[in-house]
């Protein structure tokens, strides 16, 4: 089976992790790795990864969401804020990350304009900066946790939590940032869960 298949196959939304194991660190710096150099629309980066590491804030965290185990007993967890204010057109931080291409003014300006016309016509008629950072914040997510599952480590993706909740236990600026997901990384105990997908047949069209 091809490696990428393999770390298909192993990853599963693991519900019960083993608390006495810890990922190494070099493993989970690379984890982290993995989502850093995940795609963006426009490259904007849309992340920002909070490792929440002190037992007294898991247990506040772990209230918040839901009281869902794999919150303490996982060996990490990371919690997965989306840009908000920073990625509408105009800001500061968008102009930084189109100059770092080293275009000439011309052409940043004309992909400063493109980018305001995909916000003003493809985003703003259907969804919100925070939705839509909050879909690029899930590729990082998806990248991560295959890869965990490509070095032997599993993860669960937990969206049953309190939004404000998180936001007040992180004392997060949610007028830069919004939690997106929380996602929790470690070493299953016991087997996996079977894993219920639907057919090829039942799923894709071609036209």
């Amino acid at each position: 089976m091809q490696p990428f298949m393999q770390a298909m196959s192993f990853r599963h939304a693991c519900k019960k992790f083993d608390p006495q194991r810890k990922i190494p660190a070099e493993d989970f710096q690379q984890i982290l790795e993995f989502g850093r150099l995940s795609p963006s629309s426009f490259g904007m980066e849309h992340w920002h990864f909070v490792v929440v590491q002190t037992p007294e804030l898991r247990g506040k965290l772990r209230e918040a969401c839901w009281n869902q185990p794999q919150i303490t007993e996982s060996s990490h967890v990371v919690v997965i804020l989306a840009k908000t204010s920073a990625v509408e057109p105009g800001s500061d931080y968008v102009k930084r990350l189109f100059g770092r291409r080293g275009l000439p003014q011309d052409a940043q300006d004309a992909y400063l304009a493109r980018y305001a016309a995909h916000s003003e016509t493809e985003i703003a008629p259907y969804i919100n900066t925070f939705a839509w950072s909050s879909k690029q914040c899930y590729l990082a997510l998806a990248n991560m946790m295959t890869g965990a599952a490509s070095m032997g480590i599993d993860s669960c993706p937990i969206e049953g939590f309190s939004k404000p909740g998180v936001e007040a236990v992180l004392d997060v600026d949610t007028q830069q940032y919004g939690v997106a997901v929380v996602v929790a990384f470690g070493y299953r105990a016991g087997e996996q869960t079977p894993r219920l997908r639907q057919s090829l047949d039942d799923l894709v069209e071609y036209r």
